[in-house]
């Protein structure tokens, strides 16, 4: 957030006047995130708009229903809002159906599996190991808990050239097998292109619907620098905020008027109850803003931005899975550059040198989870303050002095000091 906004001082000034220790709190967040480089794959810097659509009167309203069909009275704004949302997002994915009430991604997954399966149905996905998500069957998620999850792999022969990339042909044998429910795509952490067609054929093959979470790469999409997964896909999910760069909620979107009525019942009141109806006016400011010419030239330099990252940590002797990266993410191998280093200790050490990331499990890692020996980097924020490619070269430079520093603290302040000046080079947006 800006500090030169008008409206946002001024709501900070009330916020001090009625609880300094939040505004104090706040006013650090914003301080952190204004002079580090967030590098988080999963995250995102909003717009001045779609901010305050977040900390609008919207959101003294209960809504429960949908517009038109409201168990409460005074929703005629709230039913214009959501609309307007509503037909963005069509517009923008190119689809005939949308629910905008997801409260988040995995909320919007709950809600595709009720509308699609039983409880105790069989579903296909990939591992969270190998890139999946929470909500793709872990034990210890809903998931995993109602539904019966099988997992198809990635190919793991080092010498086959499509080595830690999706193995279409296993995903073929595994739901031939199992005849799933529901063919699940779409993943947390997996830097290729999906081939949406060949998976669709997969689950007609085998009488599966297709559903795909796109949570990661829907701004990609939408901008056209992703396939899309319509018109193959049965059922859409996606997260707003990452590359969409909208607020944190979900969004599940489809071409099938029957499955659509299955979801928005299986959402409400199936799963939720009271619509976030300052959050759907956000998605839908955010949605305005990816419908433009501006959206789709941000999503392009996102993804030249991670290939050049990509190149520049390889070429500094990290290696990045599956050989490099074609959307907004890189797993980056840390052990052919010291076999003794963890993600953990990556994470902690380029957070105090002042880029923000997260520790993550490369494909067969022999660590567990707590540790890892992987760090996932993601260019979205970074972009969206305008950085190009001649600073990723840098910011690759940084990444390997610290991590080369053995976590020396004058190397990371050393560091931070120049993350600094860059981060005054390009602020905040708004």
């Amino acid at each position: 957030m800006s500090h030169t906004d008008p409206i946002a001082a001024k709501v900070n000034e009330l916020i001090r006047a009625q609880d300094p220790e939040i505004a104090g709190l706040m006013a650090s967040e914003a301080e952190r995130q204004a002079f580090t480089l967030e590098l988080i794959a999963s995250e995102n810097h909003v717009s001045r708009a779609v901010m305050h659509a977040m900390g609008s009167c919207l959101t003294n309203k209960y809504a429960e229903g949908y517009p038109g069909a409201r168990y409460y009275g005074g929703c005629e704004f709230h039913d214009r809002v959501e609309t307007i949302a509503i037909e963005r997002a069509k517009q923008l994915f190119g689809c005939k159906f949308a629910n905008v009430q997801p409260h988040s991604g995995a909320q919007a997954n709950m809600g595709a599996f009720m509308a699609t399966m039983s409880p105790g149905d069989t579903f296909a996905s990939l591992v969270l190991k190998d890139g999946g998500h929470l909500s793709h069957g872990m034990k210890i998620n809903f998931s995993g808990v109602f539904y019966r999850p099988v997992h198809y792999p990635l190919h793991y022969d080092r010498s086959h050239p499509e080595f830690e990339r999706i193995d279409y042909d296993a995903c073929e044998r595994v739901c031939t097998e199992h005849r799933p429910k529901v063919l699940l795509c779409g993943y947390s952490a997996y830097p290729r292109v999906i081939d949406f067609a060949r998976f669709r054929a997969i689950a007609d093959r085998c009488g599966a619907l297709l559903v795909a979470d796109i949570a990661h790469i829907a701004g990609l999409v939408a901008a056209g620098v992703h396939p899309s997964p319509f018109p193959h896909a049965h059922v859409v999910t996606t997260t707003t905020h990452k590359t969409l760069r909208g607020p944190r909620g979900g969004l599940i979107l489809t071409n099938d008027e029957e499955l659509a009525k299955k979801i928005n019942k299986a959402l409400f009141p199936g799963v939720q109850g009271g619509p976030l109806m300052h959050i759907i006016a956000a998605k839908a400011v955010a949605f305005g803003e990816a419908l433009r010419r501006e959206f789709r030239d941000y999503a392009g330099r996102v993804v030249a931005n991670a290939k050049a990252l990509a190149a520049a940590l390889a070429e500094r002797g990290y290696r990045i899975t599956s050989g490099g990266t074609d959307n907004h993410l890189m797993l980056v191998d840390l052990r052919p550059k010291n076999a003794d280093l963890t993600g953990q200790d990556a994470e902690d050490w380029l957070g105090r040198a002042g880029m923000v990331c997260n520790k993550n499990g490369i494909p067969e890692d022999p660590r567990p989870p707590k540790f890892t020996s992987g760090v996932r980097l993601g260019t979205p924020a970074v972009t969206t303050r305008g950085l190009g490619v001649a600073e990723m070269t840098r910011i690759a430079d940084w990444i390997d002095r610290v991590l080369t520093s053995g976590g020396s603290d004058g190397v990371a302040r050393q560091v931070r000091a120049e993350v600094r000046a860059l981060c005054e080079q390009f602020p905040m947006p708004g």
